[in-house]
């Protein structure tokens, strides 16, 4: 088979692509940096024509024309995890918000949607036909295969990330190109609260174990805080600039893990050109459908599995919102829960729910007797293993409520643990 004649017979330009959209059509695009830009940009354009037009995403980070307001008659987003170019919009009803576990959402989309199109970045088509999702394979590689059209965002910028990340040109019902620049999140600088908080949780990694964690100032603190240790592994939803440090120190070598053995498991990725660079033609990563990397049987399977993630606020119990700030809906539940249950099923796995002990300029303590008038719990008390702030560690598995409650405002802020403790209602 001729590939590049397919390609040639494929190929559309932007404006033709985004005719194809009909009025009532719901649309799934990338998560992330697999968003199709210019074609999400070229929508705006059919506003007065298209009606009821739903695009569902996960986090996206670019702030698309369509996102502005007077836009949702026509075109709406469905937001299925917030970032701050949704938040507004959400909370405001101008979008809306679907509840989900990261790892179910491809089931999600096939069971309770009808896809009409995916729209998608990839890289460019290899010599075999294939390309590949790069950045965003997550819910976007097993939407593709459901979808009643797809249409792929070609971009020379996309890291071409191997593993299940393929989709071949045979499978494709069209393809435009673009030279839109990749979202770049930045490093963040952890300080010196976070830098403790760090510390604590490296005291609870042991060398050979497999982590998920995240992006922002704790996990960079996390991870500056591990170049001692030894024969780490990675198996995590998102993979970020911090495990590329690691893998240069030689502190990750995925060489002690039980499944995988020697690779690093992703399903997606955001941060800085270095890390997209790193992830390129890597033959050390993988990057795996979400259904897979989130699930939590196979979560479970990796020895040592450490699950570091955050939240907002925590209450005495050890319930953990990590989404809401009260009704106001922040980001969504994403992998957390997946990786709570999968890690403490683990042999030798620990589930770590890491956040500085205060909020708003120190003036709010995050451990709370009750959590905020309706705030959405994100991990349960049943799943909650350790709590990390800067002023140590909280173990609540397997602790009665009263024994939590004691662990819990030993290592709230010394500001607020007199009130904590006169407040609490589960201490004896």
């Amino acid at each position: 088979m001729d590939y590049r004649k397919l390609y040639r017979e494929k190929f559309i330009s932007i404006e033709d692509a985004v005719a194809k959209v009909k009025s009532g059509d719901h649309i799934v695009t990338g998560l992330g940096c697999g968003g199709a830009t210019a074609i999400l940009e070229e929508m705006v354009t059919r506003k007065k024509e298209l009606k009821d037009v739903v695009i569902h995403q996960m986090l996206p980070l670019y702030n698309y024309r369509y996102f502005q307001e007077g836009m949702e008659d026509s075109i709406r987003h469905n937001s299925w995890f917030n970032s701050p170019y949704t938040r507004k919009m959400v909370n405001d009803k101008r979008a809306d918000f679907t509840p989900n576990f990261f790892h179910e959402s491809p089931a999600l989309f096939s069971n309770y949607h009808e896809i009409n199109i995916l729209i998608a970045a990839v890289s460019p088509m290899d010599r075999h036909g294939y390309f590949s999702f790069g950045l965003s394979v997550d819910y976007t590689k097993p939407v593709a295969e459901h979808a009643d059209l797809v249409i792929l965002e070609v971009n020379q910028a996309m890291p071409r990330t191997l593993g299940d990340s393929f989709i071949h040109i045979s499978e494709v019902d069209y393809l435009v190109e673009s030279d839109y620049p990749l979202p770049e999140l930045p490093v963040s600088e952890p300080d010196e609260v976070e830098l403790r908080i760090g510390e604590y949780v490296a005291e609870l990694i042991e060398d050979g174990s497999t982590l998920q964690l995240g992006i922002g100032g704790i996990p960079n603190a996390i991870t500056a805080s591990l170049t001692d240790k030894k024969d780490l592994g990675i198996h995590s939803e998102m993979l970020t600039d911090g495990m590329v440090d690691l893998v240069e120190k030689g502190v990750i070598t995925n060489r002690m893990k039980s499944i995988h053995k020697g690779k690093i498991i992703g399903s997606f990725a955001a941060g800085t050109r270095r890390l997209y660079e790193f992830l390129d033609d890597n033959p050390m990563v993988e990057m795996h459908p979400v259904s897979y990397t989130n699930d939590p049987f196979i979560i479970s399977q990796n020895y040592k599995m450490v699950s570091i993630n955050s939240c907002i606020e925590v209450d005495l119990l050890g319930q953990c919102a990590a989404e809401t700030v009260g009704i106001t809906q922040i980001s969504g539940t994403g992998g957390q829960t997946d990786f709570v249950r999968g890690a403490v099923k683990s042999p030798g796995g620990k589930s770590i729910i890491a956040l500085k002990s205060t909020a708003l300029k120190g003036t709010k303590s995050t451990i709370v007797p009750v959590l905020s008038q309706g705030a959405v719990v994100t991990t349960g008390k049943n799943d909650v293993d350790y709590i990390v702030t800067e002023y140590g560690v909280a173990h609540l598995r397997g602790k009665s409520a009263s024994e939590r409650a004691e662990a819990l405002i030993n290592i709230a802020h010394p500001d607020f643990r007199a009130e904590l403790r006169r407040q609490a209602p589960y201490l004896r």
